[in-house]
């Protein structure tokens, strides 16, 4: 998979250093990855789930960090591509802004 963008999960990993070492695990995972289904992803990542944007955009989120914060990213099986949309904290995450 090819994935767009490491800018937004460098960005949060310097504002939550916590996060980085999961955020470079998941960047790695991801990026060596063959996904053609959620099923696959969640062979490697169980809890990742399926969620609509408000605009119907199909998006999945994964639990990172020891489920301590949430990447959204959006996945295009058909073009092995995957474009980050966000990583939250859990406050954030849960005020559903990143839905819209």
């Amino acid at each position: 998979m090819r994935v767009i963008s490491l800018k937004i999960l460098r960005d949060f990993w310097r504002r939550h250093s916590d996060a980085e070492l999961s955020l470079r695990q998941w960047y790695k995972i991801a990026s060596n990855a063959t996904w053609s289904s959620l099923q696959d992803v969640r062979q490697t990542y169980a809890h990742a789930d399926a969620v609509k944007s408000a605009s119907g955009d199909a998006l999945t989120v994964f639990n990172i960090g020891g489920n301590k914060y949430r990447l959204i990213a959006r996945i295009r099986y058909d073009y092995q591509l995957i474009n980050v949309r966000a990583v939250l904290t859990h406050k954030q995450y849960d005020q559903g802004k990143w839905k819209e």
